[in-house]
C-alpha cells in the first residue's frame, strides 16, 4: 500500500482516534470496540477506499489481565488491490463487541468461529451458536488457560 493511499485512510476515519501500525508492510488499523462498525462501514463504502471484501476474521489471546483477547478482521480492496487489518482489543472479563456481519456478510461465520473458539460475545449476530463444538460444550478451546490435554471425560466417541 502506497504512502499516499494510507494517508487517505488515516484523513477519513481519523475523527474515530484509531491508531496505525504497518506489519511487513501492511497496514493495521487499531480500532476501538465501540467504533469498529463505523470504522468499517467507511473502509467499505467510500469509493476512495472499497475494501470490499472481508477476507478472513480470528480471534487471538494473548493471556494478559487487559485486553486479554483480540478479533483480527483481515480486509482486501479488489478495486485497489490493497490489504488492510482491523484490530481490535477486547477486556479480558467481559469479551464482546458489535458484530460486524451488518458490513460483510461472511462475519457471520468467521464470528461464529471465533465465538466457538475463544468465547468472544458479538453483539446483534444474526445466528451466533456454536460451528465446530457441540452446543451443550462449556469450554473454549483455544483460549490459553484451556488445559494442555483437554477437559478429561467431556467428550466421548461413539462406540463402533
Amino acid at each position: 500500500m502506497t504512502e499516499e493511499r494510507l494517508n487517505l485512510i488515516k484523513s477519513k476515519i481519523n475523527s474515530f482516534e484509531a491508531e496505525f501500525d504497518d506489519v511487513n508492510g501492511t497496514p493495521r488499523i487499531l480500532a476501538h470496540k465501540d467504533s469498529v462498525v463505523e470504522v468499517c462501514e467507511i473502509l467499505k463504502e467510500d469509493s476512495e477506499l472499497s475494501f470490499d471484501l472481508l477476507v478472513d476474521a480470528v480471534g487471538v489471546d494473548r493471556n494478559t489481565k487487559i485486553e486479554r483477547f483480540e478479533v483480527i478482521y483481515n480486509l482486501y480492496s479488489v478495486k485497489f488491490k490493497d490489504r488492510l487489518f482491523v484490530r481490535v482489543k477486547l477486556d479480558s472479563k467481559i469479551p464482546e463487541m458489535h458484530t460486524l456481519s451488518v458490513v460483510w456478510k461472511s462475519a457471520n461465520w468467521y464470528e461464529r468461529e471465533v465465538y466457538d473458539m475463544f468465547g468472544i460475545y458479538f453483539e446483534n449476530h444474526p445466528d451466533l451458536r456454536r460451528i465446530y463444538m457441540p452446543e451443550e460444550y462449556e469450554y473454549f478451546p483455544l483460549r490459553k488457560d484451556f488445559p494442555l490435554m483437554g477437559i478429561s471425560g467431556s467428550i466421548k466417541l461413539p462406540n463402533k
